[in-house]
């Protein structure tokens, strides 16, 4: 299943708003697999039903968007008061990947759990339309997750980056992220395609988050 760009080539202004717009839930999961297909495939394949499982289970309220003419072309996810952007049940994806595979799948995702520490805010990771790749999109959103995070005053924002994804971290390290842990998982290359996991944080100033 690939992304449809179709629409993403305006010259018009990207604008920022907060939560998944009505009616966009089925373009948020085509961003979002686009991103994180490699990273979340061996739980959530095939396409054609990890997409559709995505976007029945998103939280629209745990994400900010950018929007260009009004078409979704990003958006990021983050944790806060115990839900995140990405939702589902262990009864919901045992009900679309039955039983015997849903229970492998579950394992599988449990790797991926983050849990914010008191006063921490989990940001998900960030999801661009690659037409619009390099146009600052990301950093936009960056800046409206962490006025997010100091208006729920957040002392920081906290995200794992993988290996295998250096320009992500190359944008986090631009916004003011500095890593403070790296945890290798070798065992994790040959199943899920990487080999370490790096956690980055930033101070959350109240004064403003758009500061950087």
């Amino acid at each position: 299943m690939g992304l449809d760009t179709t629409g993403t080539t305006g010259t018009g202004p990207v604008t920022v708003r907060r939560g998944v717009p009505a009616g966009a839930e089925q373009r948020a999961a085509e961003l979002y697999w686009d991103a994180f297909g490699r990273k979340l495939g061996p739980a959530l394949n095939p396409p054609d039903k990890a997409v559709p499982f995505i976007a029945a289970h998103l939280n629209a309220d745990r994400a900010v968007c950018a929007l260009l003419d009004g078409r979704l072309v990003g958006l990021a996810g983050y944790q806060l008061g115990g839900r995140a952007l990405t939702g589902g049940s262990a009864s919901a994806v045992l009900r679309v990947y039955g039983h015997l595979r849903g229970l492998h799948r579950l394992l599988l995702l449990a790797l991926f759990e983050r849990r914010p520490a008191p006063g921490q805010l989990v940001m998900d990771g960030i999801a661009v339309d690659p037409a619009l790749r390099g146009r600052g999109v990301g950093s936009l959103l960056i800046e409206e997750v962490a006025a997010v995070a100091a208006e729920q005053r957040c002392r920081e924002i906290r995200l794992d980056v993988i290996d295998t994804n250096p320009r992500a971290r190359a944008l986090y390290e631009r916004r003011g992220f500095t890593a403070v842990r790296t945890e290798h998982t070798p065992y994790l290359r040959g199943l899920l395609g990487f080999g370490a996991v790096t956690t980055m944080r930033r101070t959350v100033t109240m004064k403003g988050a758009r500061e950087l």
